[in-house]
C-alpha cells in the first residue's frame, strides 16, 4: 500500500473523497490545510477517527527579563508534550539549550538558562514527536542589573536646617539608571525632608531635618532601577547635628 499525503483539501469542509483503486474513502469536516488543523478538526477514514498531530503554541514567560546567571522561568502556552526540547535563540541566530526542563503541565514549562551574552532572545518549544513553536518575538532579555557603587551604610552628618546639597549616590548598569526611595523617610518632609534626584542621585535639601531641632539619625533606602525594569536596593543613613545652643552647624 502506497503512502498517500495530503497537502491541502478543498472545498474544506464535508468533502469525501476516494484514495486509490481500493475504494478508501477520507471524510473531512473543519478547516484543514497543511499548516493549520484546528482542534475541531476531524479526519475519519472508513470509519475510522485519525487523530490530528498539533504545534504547541506559546503565549508567554515570566520573568521576561534575567541577568546572565542562571535564572529559572516559567513559559505558559498550549499542547506541551512531556519532555520538550526548549531553547533560546538570540536575535543573531546562537541558540542555547535549557540547562533544565520541567513538565509542569500542557501549558506550563520551568526552564532554567544560563545565557552569558546580553541581548534578546526567542524562545522554541520542541515536543518529543518534533513539533515545534517559536515565539513571534524575541521574548527574553538578558541584561546586567544595577550595582551600587556608593557603599551602604552613613552618607554623613550635617547639620540641622542646613540648605543646599546633602549626599550624592550612585549606581552603574549596561543601561541609564533612575533613582528612588522605597521608604518614607529622605523626602519626608516631616522626616530627613530632603529631595532626591531621580536621575543624577543627587540629595538636596533646603531645611535638613525639617522642624526639628534634635539630633537624629534618618536611615532609609534607596533603589536603583535600569532601562530594563531590573533593580537594586540599598540602605544609607543620614545624621542631623545642632550646637549646643540649638543654632545649625556642618560636620
Amino acid at each position: 500500500m502506497s503512502e498517500v499525503k495530503v497537502n491541502k483539501i478543498s472545498p474544506r469542509t464535508g468533502t469525501t473523497f476516494t484514495i486509490g483503486d481500493s475504494g478508501d474513502t477520507v471524510s473531512t469536516a473543519g478547516d484543514i490545510s497543511a499548516n493549520s488543523i484546528t482542534a475541531s478538526n476531524s479526519i475519519t477514514l472508513n470509519g475510522q477517527a485519525i487523530t490530528a498531530l498539533q504545534n504547541p503554541t506559546f503565549t508567554s514567560i515570566s520573568p521576561n527579563t534575567i541577568t546572565n546567571a542562571q535564572t529559572s522561568i516559567t513559559i505558559t502556552g498550549a499542547g506541551f508534550v512531556s519532555i520538550p526540547v526548549v531553547e533560546a535563540i538570540s536575535t543573531t541566530g546562537v541558540i542555547t539549550p535549557a540547562d533544565s526542563v520541567t513538565f509542569n503541565n500542557s501549558t506550563s514549562l520551568t526552564c532554567n538558562f544560563t545565557l552569558t551574552t546580553d541581548g534578546t532572545y526567542y524562545i522554541r518549544i520542541e515536543n518529543n514527536d518534533g513539533l515545534a513553536v517559536r515565539s513571534s518575538t524575541a521574548v527574553l532579555t538578558v541584561s546586567d542589573a544595577p550595582t551600587w557603587t556608593t557603599a551602604a551604610g552613613t552618607l554623613g552628618t550635617i547639620a540641622g536646617d542646613f540648605s543646599g546639597t546633602v549626599a550624592t549616590v550612585a549606581a552603574t548598569s549596561d543601561s541609564a539608571i533612575t533613582y528612588s526611595e522605597t521608604t518614607d523617610v529622605l523626602t519626608n518632609a516631616s522626616q530627613a525632608n530632603c529631595s532626591l534626584n531621580s536621575s543624577t542621585g543627587v540629595i538636596t535639601t533646603t531645611d535638613f531635618g525639617g522642624s526639628s531641632t534634635t539630633a537624629t539619625t534618618y536611615t532609609f533606602t534607596l533603589r536603583a532601577t535600569d532601562a530594563e525594569g531590573q533593580t537594586a536596593d540599598r540602605q544609607f543613613s543620614l545624621t542631623s547635628s545642632y550646637a549646643a545652643t540649638g543654632g545649625a552647624q556642618f560636620n
